[in-house]
């Protein structure tokens, strides 16, 4: 009785370990959200057809897409292997019948069902293999990838006497194209910086390093928010690919009078929060840097007193759908922040509010939050970042 009972708890113990963190919602995204993808990625190669066809045409017709979209995808070794599997698998349906042809009542065999199952199963299990092996790859370059580009991010929230500081980011993918930076220079002057790489994934990821680098050395060599600009702006133009732009909102904080120093360029416009006053934004209509090799970009200046507060953050935020496909809003982000408070609480109040809008669904777009509050007297604000 001792054997069969350990078998039965090693094969429990299989299961609940083979099964950990399978749940409801993760299955449903399986069959909809993420097989929805996954028809648009292997059919946008492809020439689909302007209206829908019946449903069984229509079906056929799907079948032809997926099979042709994972084929165009492979390598020609692979593709060779998928489509002997996909071959195999049909005269393993169809095995052990046998056909009538011509006159005189030919009778053709098409061979054991069993066989051509078989190798079909291994065919496809081989294929599999090979993919898997490639992504888990690709997978651990990413996450190199991902942890690089964490590090070029704030780790903690500098402490200034009379100021607090809260920041997030939150990816879309596994690498992303946002950036944001606080640094406080020699002066005692604390330069901010907030940015959207265009596009996604890698190609956002490579885009958001080089304007890292850039960015820094700008700031070291002058830290003026036009001069900043324009060596960011060149620097992205000389990649010669137009799709490589950013946008751009850089100021410089003085935290001995609150006066902040900024341009904008092409980027969502921070609000300003100042109690009992309508929520004001900063910046004026301007293109994204990289795009010309010269920006006209206005300096502005405005003054954060004390009690009020400026709330930066990327497109990705107000941009976001729910499950209803409602967008979160540049409204309802000003209706969370009018009451103004630290930065902490303000931060906290639209990252709940946020959450609660996303649910499970997963975000399009990288997500980046970064709020700045001055004290009402002259504690300091110690809270540490979020």
């Amino acid at each position: 009785m001792e054997r069969p009972r350990k078998y039965i708890h090693d094969a429990q113990g299989f299961v609940r370990d083979y099964t950990a963190g399978l749940n409801v919602r993760d299955l449903k995204r399986l069959f909809g959200e993420d097989a929805s993808k996954a028809y648009r990625v292997l059919s946008r190669d492809q020439d689909l057809p302007s209206t829908e066809d019946d449903d069984f045409t229509g079906f056929l017709r799907k079948i032809k897409i997926v099979f042709l979209g994972i084929a165009r995808k492979l390598s020609p070794a692979r593709r060779l292997i998928f489509t002997i599997a996909v071959v195999a698998t049909v005269l393993g349906l169809l095995g052990g019948k046998e056909f009538t042809w011509g006159a005189e009542g030919t009778s053709i065999s098409v061979g054991t069902g069993s066989f051509y199952l078989i190798a079909a199963i291994i065919g496809f299990a081989f294929l599999f293999t090979m993919e898997l092996v490639d992504r888990i790859r690709v997978r651990d370059e990413l996450e190199v990838a991902r942890q690089l580009q964490a590090d070029l991010l704030p780790q903690s929230a500098p402490i200034v006497p009379g100021y607090s500081f809260a920041h997030s980011y939150r990816t879309a993918n596994e690498v992303g194209g946002d950036y944001y930076d606080i640094s406080i220079l020699p002066d005692g002057r604390i330069a901010v910086v907030i940015g959207d790489a265009s596009g996604h994934g890698i190609a956002a990821g490579l885009l958001m390093a080089i304007a890292n680098a850039t960015l820094k050395t700008a700031v070291e060599v002058d830290p003026a928010p036009d001069k900043v600009a324009q060596l960011l702006n060149s620097t992205l133009y000389r990649t010669g690919d137009r799709r490589a732009f950013m946008t751009l909102f850089y100021a410089l904080l003085e935290p001995d009078t609150g006066s902040l120093q900024y341009v904008c360029a092409g980027h969502p416009f921070p609000l300003v929060v100042r109690p009992g006053v309508e929520v004001t934004e900063l910046g004026t209509g301007a293109l994204p840097l990289g795009m010309r090799p010269h920006l006209e970009l206005a300096v502005q200046r405005t003054a954060l007193g004390p009690g009020e507060a400026v709330v930066l953050f990327t497109d990705g935020l107000a941009e976001a759908l729910n499950s209803q496909e409602n967008a979160f809003g540049f409204s309802r982000l000003e209706q969370l922040v009018r009451d103004g408070g630290r930065a902490g609480h303000l931060h906290d109040s639209v990252v709940r509010a946020f959450k609660a809008h996303v649910g499970e669904r997963a975000i399009a777009d990288d997500v980046t939050l970064l709020v700045i509050s001055r004290a009402t007297g002259s504690e300091t604000d110690r809270r540490p970042t979020v």
